[in-house]
């Protein structure tokens, strides 16, 4: 039969300790304020970017043998007043890049649904607000690469606006 007299030894010393070390803090105003500033400061969190899900579907989809596509593909290098209107290109390549894997039955299909459904999610919520520039190109009339090439531009232009 066990008895509760070995749980009791061992919550005495802890209450001994806390009591004597963490306790006697409080007592004195300084240790009152830095309790209080630990207790109450909000922690803060790494900022996230906010395509940090497309750009791990990106990393999943970039090696696709199954993926055989020539897409209008932005310079990464774009100027920063067109990034928006570069970002939005992207996506709607990837529109592209969804249909061609229904029509195959590519295995990446469901992580390029996801970057499709990431985009347009967040252009949806944040309505475009660059106004079409003259020195913007549209999607159209930027050079067709393949999609490994498209992948690597895509990549950079998040990662661009992640910083």
């Amino acid at each position: 039969q066990k008895t509760y007299l070995d749980s009791v030894c061992l919550q005495y010393p802890q209450f001994w300790l806390l009591n004597s070390h963490c306790f006697c803090l409080l007592k004195s105003g300084m240790g009152l304020i830095i309790f209080l500033l630990c207790a109450y400061v909000p922690k803060t969190e790494a900022v996230r970017c906010k395509w940090e899900e497309v750009l791990r579907d990106l990393e999943r989809i970039k090696t696709s043998e199954d993926i055989d596509v020539s897409l209008y593909t932005a310079n990464a290098d774009e100027d920063e007043e067109c990034q928006e209107l570069v970002m939005r290109c992207f996506f709607l390549e990837t529109e592209v890049i969804v249909q061609e894997c229904s029509l195959k039955n590519c295995s990446k299909t469901q992580d390029v649904w996801n970057i499709w459904k990431n985009g347009n999610q967040s252009f949806e919520k944040n309505k475009l607000t660059s106004k079409k520039l003259e020195k913007c190109k549209e999607c159209e009339e930027y050079e067709e690469k393949n999609f490994t090439e498209f992948v690597e531009n895509f990549v950079k232009v998040m990662q661009r606006d992640c910083k």
